[in-house]
């Protein structure tokens, strides 16, 4: 590719930095997108997308244990086709790529392959990277830009007791990538990517330990939630050690021996591979920003509420420039930032309304304040839950666990916060999020008619739980 000119370049095409990239095109801009590995990033390739197919089979999986309870009756056995699962998953990233192919086609969105690198606020220098199939992609260029936004997304964090080597001590890429599961998994962190990790194994016939360092699972969640996920896991015969510390791995003989250290004591745990969870890091490295004085702020890029950074035509969205560590934030971010560019006037984006997903099973989903979080704001509040055994549609899809928590100021009736764990939560957070963006009251969303049977009336009964008006429970 020759030299070029553009009005924007976005360095990363993970769903932050292509969705960032149409936009700019739809604004009018003359837009080109840097990607040094494959089109979609982490998200689409070796995260979001394969991974929620890992899940689905690990959801038909479960299910097909339990066929009886369907009315169902199976000659024979069911067991799980690792390798199929596997290249399932892959064919679903694959036909994602496929499609951000064809949408920067679409848009005009000039792709250029290979590892993009600030030489200054306006340039970027481009050369031939080796993209996850070990292949040679792009080639030695220049492109310089107006506005030059940094994608770059995050990897996997390590940590000194666990160094990674993709076979004994892996990561959330090798674990949806291997072709066989271990008899074994010791999964150390129980956020969302440790759960969805340890449901995935366990529902192919692995057996899980997940360890977490804090005092339960999925600790950014409200504690209810925590609690009934533990109830759920352990159901299930996944072990958990919370408030657990992993101080070591020996991985000179086999089975691996991984020393936890407990409030009773170091107990040690024998394993066939250990999943490393415990976050993610922002890729900042070898793009020029400390030649070019770019700030940081805890490890991520410095920004402003419109995704600036301190040096001028240079901007950050999505997990480099810090947390949620999440896809559609990401997206979000890009959209507001160049439409701030173009003129137009986005708001700032809402950081408490920035709804996180979890998809094991039970799904998790949640926005806005915990309980614990709204007290601790001076809210006095009021706080409905329903269970999803009291809900009809739960009963006849046969996935009763869980409920949805709803929580509502006392004082004015505004969505302060709503935390669900039961089957499709991340497809109910979204009323949550709208309603909460058009600042909509409890007596609202109580007088608003959800249809029936659906899982979408747990949201209202739990408001009408919250009110003291509860109908179905």
């Amino acid at each position: 590719m020759a030299n070029a000119n553009y009005d924007c370049v976005i360095i990363g095409s993970g769903p932050g930095g292509y969705e960032t990239a149409i936009r700019a095109s739809q604004l009018g801009m003359d837009t080109a997108i840097i990607e040094k590995n494959k089109l979609g990033g982490v998200c689409l390739n070796i995260g979001c997308i394969p991974t929620k197919a890992l899940l689905k089979s690990a959801e038909v999986m479960a299910d097909a244990r339990h066929l009886d309870s369907f009315g169902i009756d199976l000659d024979g056995s069911v067991s799980p086709n690792f390798p199929k699962v596997i290249e399932r998953s892959r064919g679903a990233a694959a036909q994602m790529n496929k499609g951000v192919q064809f949408l920067m086609r679409k848009n005009d969105i000039d792709v250029i392959y290979g590892h993009g690198r600030l030489t200054s606020s306006s340039e970027i220098h481009v050369a031939p990277s080796v993209n996850m199939d070990g292949e040679e992609v792009g080639e030695e260029t220049t492109v310089t830009a107006e506005h030059i936004i940094i994608a770059t997304g995050a990897r996997a964090r390590e940590i000194p007791p666990l160094p990674v080597d993709g076979e004994h001590i892996i990561t959330y890429k090798e674990a949806m990538l291997q072709t066989e599961p271990p008899d074994r998994m010791v999964i150390v962190g129980a956020g969302a990517i440790g759960v969805e990790f340890a449901y995935f194994y366990h529902n192919m016939g692995t057996e899980v330990t997940v360890v977490e360092v804090m005092d339960r699972m999925v600790p950014n969640e409200d504690a209810e939630v925590s609690k009934e996920l533990g109830r759920s896991f352990k159901k299930m015969g996944i072990n958990v050690m919370t408030s657990a510390e992993v101080q070591g791995v020996d991985t000179s003989g086999t089975p691996l021996q991984v020393d936890v250290k407990t409030s009773e004591g170091t107990e040690t745990i024998e394993t066939d591979q250990v999943l490393s969870a415990v976050g993610v890091v922002g890729n900042v490295e070898d793009i020029g920003l400390d030649e070019l004085g770019i700030e940081y702020e805890r490890g991520a890029i410095k920004k402003d509420e419109f995704f600036r950074t301190n040096v001028d035509g240079v901007y950050a969205i999505g997990d480099v420039a810090g947390g949620p560590w999440l896809a559609h934030k990401a997206s979000h971010e890009g959209i507001v930032c160049v439409e701030k560019i173009a003129g137009e006037d986005p708001q700032p984006i809402d950081y408490k309304n920035v709804p996180g997903c979890t998809y094991c099973q039970p799904q998790i989903a949640s926005v806005g304040y915990t309980e614990e979080q709204a007290k601790e704001a001076g809210y006095d509040i009021k706080v409905g839950k329903f269970p999803f055994k009291a809900s009809g549609k739960a009963a006849a899809l046969g996935h009763q666990e869980g409920f949805v928590k709803t929580i509502y100021d006392a004082k004015y009736g505004e969505f302060l916060g709503c935390h669900i764990i039961g089957h499709d939560a991340t497809e109910l957070i979204a009323e949550v999020v709208t309603s909460r963006k058009l600042e909509t009251t409890g007596h609202e969303i109580m007088e608003s008619m959800h249809p029936h049977p659906t899982l979408s009336e747990t949201i209202m009964e739990a408001t009408r739980a919250a009110y003291g008006k509860p109908i179905n429970i």
